[in-house]
This record gives C-alpha cells, sequence and structure tokens, in this order.
C-alpha cells in the first residue's frame, strides 16, 4: 500500500498490522455494500479469511461482532433500513437536554424537542408550500 508520497507502508509498519487492518475493514465494507444476500454470504467467507490471514485480536473480535449480528446485517442489506434517523433524534434530544442544564419546566423542554424535530423536517422539506405556481 502506497503514502501521499508513493513510498509503501513498510517503513513505519514492519509488521503489516496496518496493511492487514485496513485490508479487512475494506472487505466489511464490500460486505455492507453487498446488493443480494448470496453476496454478502460470499463477502463474509471472504472477510473471515482475510480476519484469519490478519490473525488479529481486534480483527478477531470484528468477525464474532460480524456473525452475531449477522441476522440485522441481513434485514439490512433486504430493506436497506437503518435507525440512523431514529439516532439523529436521540442525539438532538440529548443535545438540548444539556444545553438546558436541568430544565425545570417540563413543557419547555417538550416544546423545545418539538421546535427542534420541526427544523430538522423543515430544512429537509423544498419551499413551495404556498407560492404561486409561476414562482414555484
Amino acid at each position: 500500500m502506497a503514502g501521499p508520497g508513493g513510498e509503501g507502508l513498510t517503513d513505519d509498519d514492519p509488521t503489516d498490522e496496518l496493511s492487514a487492518a485496513w485490508g479487512v475493514k475494506e472487505q466489511l465494507r464490500r460486505l455492507l455494500g453487498a446488493d443480494t444476500l448470496a453476496q454478502a454470504w460470499q463477502e463474509r467467507m471472504r472477510l473471515g479469511h482475510y480476519v484469519q490471514t490478519a490473525n488479529m485480536a481486534e480483527t478477531d473480535r470484528l468477525y464474532e461482532t460480524i456473525v452475531t449480528w449477522w441476522e440485522a446485517i441481513e434485514v439490512l442489506i433486504v430493506t436497506g433500513a437503518t435507525t440512523a434517523k431514529v439516532e439523529a433524534a436521540n442525539t438532538t434530544i440529548k443535545n438540548i437536554k444539556r444545553t438546558g442544564r436541568g430544565f425545570r419546566n417540563s413543557a419547555n423542554y417538550k416544546a423545545r424537542i418539538l421546535l427542534a424535530s420541526a427544523a430538522r423536517a423543515a430544512a429537509r422539506t423544498p419551499i413551495t408550500a404556498g407560492l404561486s405556481p409561476r414562482t414555484a
């Protein structure tokens, strides 16, 4: 693997662990980008081979995690569904709570959460409502 100046990592990584970890990471990206379950299974088997070749505790743990969560990964591949929107909403709520430093009025806390949610929704919606057909 070449660095910015074209030199390899051999000087900085004599054990080749960085290259092995990078290869495992790239294989994981291919697995998660699979279009079909059959393709995902092939990529999982290839990932297992990369992990065995890398022979590192970190990559072994990563592969164990993939095996443990395989059913959820299959759902992701088939449906494309993630919890990203829910996680984003939870982060927004946590940030509001953090900046509020302990709301004493639960109605104000709820109003702030709803306003933040509405602002995010408005940012995703194109502004064409209420405009005449000429200006839209």
